[in-house]
């Protein structure tokens, strides 16, 4: 046996180690909650008002039925399945909502491209309205264009005849103030988190200052980019390469009335955002850098008059929840008032952009619910079948109990009983695991993925790299009262049943 097979082995007996011992700790983690439960069953006995028979009958009759367990499992999983899932699919909601808020802001104002002979828009006094509201914490301008990447021993060719990797060449140039983006989205925190596959700027103050590596003797002075994480990566860059941008450009002289302007950038880094598509897709470049790049000047070159400097404004409100249509409604009007913007203009809140999305996964989180809730039924339709056999079965216990005095109601009390621990060890030991699992499934995912050697969770397919969980406790609290109502519901049939029986008809061919 070489040396790698001999690690491969030790690797996995690690891994069964690792598992066992991780069932091992579940099973007295079960053990301990079916302690709890019944302590709380032993505190219930002595609360509710029912005769001693009823609660001695009742949990007898479930501790010697082996069967019963079956019940008990199956809430359980129900409950604990329920939680867990839930509570991830509404951490993917908020995950998202907080990923998408932080890169575009609280609103929008789209500001489409101009043509000859109208005048640009004017993006300082745009800002000098938005930020006289009271309402607005923040405000920043955007200048955001495609553009084709490419660079030197890059084999940009391969990539583009790639459809998997042609996507990495095709980017979106988005041209910043750096103090003002500062204030209004997370590019700050996107600079300082520590990068996966790239390298942080030299300066997150000065993001766009020349790297370190920046040999300025080599030719005209080059401006500063900043590229994502994944894109990084995909193009094997280094902090001080050179990468070459295309970008199409409105020429009326060209026969299709657009031509491609090209321009040498040194790459000052890389910056991490919490969503994987920006850090794929977006270079971020000084927004007067941008412009005189798209109008055809000089790094250095004053920024030609009519020249676009604008397409968007990124606005950060103070409470967005509460000022986010009088806003939206007023500052509109302002601005088209002041004639700084027109008709074709737009005025959107984030959630306006990402709508598609964010229902997408409120739906699937309602339908995971509903069929969730599904496997809770069965549950519950097994706690019926098992008490319905056991009614069959202690038809001479029942018919002894009546002859001896006991009344209808207690033989309904000691089968309602019965379908009630059911659900209150099922539920409760549920609640928790599923509570625990919600909380530790991306530590959890992360331990069976290397145990495993599987990738459970590709995290470059979500917008975010971790597995988000938000457990709500009015969620919880709503599904172990659903699991108790829905078992005591399928309970009361064969409980009614047990208090219709004739002791005649149950002791006959006794």
């Amino acid at each position: 046996m070489n040396e790698t097979e001999t690690l491969t082995e030790v690797t996995k007996s690690s891994a069964l180690l690792d598992l066992a011992l991780a069932l091992g700790g579940f099973a007295l983690f079960s053990l301990l909650v079916v302690a709890v439960a019944y302590v709380v069953m032993r505190v219930l006995f002595l609360a509710i008002p029912a005769p001693a028979v009823v609660r001695f009958l009742s949990w007898r009759y479930l501790i010697h039925r082996p069967t019963n367990l079956i019940g008990v499992v199956g809430i359980f999983l129900g409950v604990g399945a329920l939680i867990m899932i839930l509570s991830i699919m509404t951490g993917f909601l908020e995950q998202t909502r907080t990923s998408m808020r932080g890169s575009l802001s609280d609103m929008i104002l789209l500001l489409p491209g101009t043509e000859a002979p109208r005048r640009p828009y004017d993006a300082q006094k745009i800002l000098e309205v938005v930020r006289a509201d009271p309402r607005v914490e923040a405000a920043s301008a955007h200048l955001s264009w495609p553009c084709f990447l490419t660079r030197e021993g890059g084999n940009s060719l391969l990539m583009l005849s790639d459809p998997q990797r042609s996507r990495h060449a095709f980017v979106q140039l988005a041209g910043i103030d750096v103090e003002d983006e500062k204030t209004s989205t997370e590019f700050h925190a996107s600079l300082v988190r520590p990068p996966t596959y790239g390298e942080s700027v030299a300066d997150p103050t000065a993001p766009f200052a020349p790297p370190p590596e920046y040999d300025s003797s080599m030719g005209i002075p080059r401006a500063s980019v900043i590229l994502g994480d994944q894109l990084f990566a995909a193009h094997r860059l280094r902090r001080g390469d050179f990468v070459t941008l295309i970008i199409p450009v409105r020429d009326p002289q060209s026969e299709y009335g657009f031509a491609a302007k090209e321009r040498e950038f040194v790459v000052a880094g890389s910056f991490r955002s919490s969503e994987n598509e920006m850090d794929l897709e977006r270079i971020y470049v000084e927004r007067g850098q941008l412009a005189r790049f798209m109008a055809g000047a000089n790094e250095e070159d004053e920024l030609p008059r009519g020249a676009m400097n604008v397409s968007q404004v990124l606005i950060k409100l103070r409470n967005y929840e509460t000022d986010r249509d009088a806003t939206q409604l007023e500052l509109y009007d302002a601005l088209k008032d002041k004639r700084l913007i027109d008709s074709s203009c737009q005025l959107a809140t984030w959630e306006e952009f990402r709508g598609p999305l964010l229902g997408a996964i409120e739906n699937e989180r309602v339908l995971l619910g509903i069929m969730l809730s599904l496997v809770l039924l069965v549950a519950c339709f097994t706690v019926f079948a098992i008490l319905s056999m056991m009614v069959s079965e202690k038809r001479r216990d029942i018919g002894i109990l009546t002859a001896l005095g006991a009344t209808p109601r207690l033989s309904l009390m000691v089968f309602l009983a019965i379908g009630f621990w059911d659900a209150l060890i099922g539920a409760f030991l549920g609640a928790c695991t599923g509570v625990v699992l919600a909380l530790k499934i991306d530590g959890i995912e992360r331990w069976l993925s290397a145990a495993l050697d599987v990738q459970i969770f590709n995290r470059n397919v979500y917008i975010f790299d971790t597995i988000p969980s938000v457990v709500e406790p009015l969620a919880v609290g709503a599904i172990v009262l659903g699991a108790f109502l829905c078992t005591l519901l399928f309970a009361a049939i064969p409980a009614w049943r047990a208090a219709r029986l004739d002791p005649v008809e149950a002791l006959r061919n006794e």
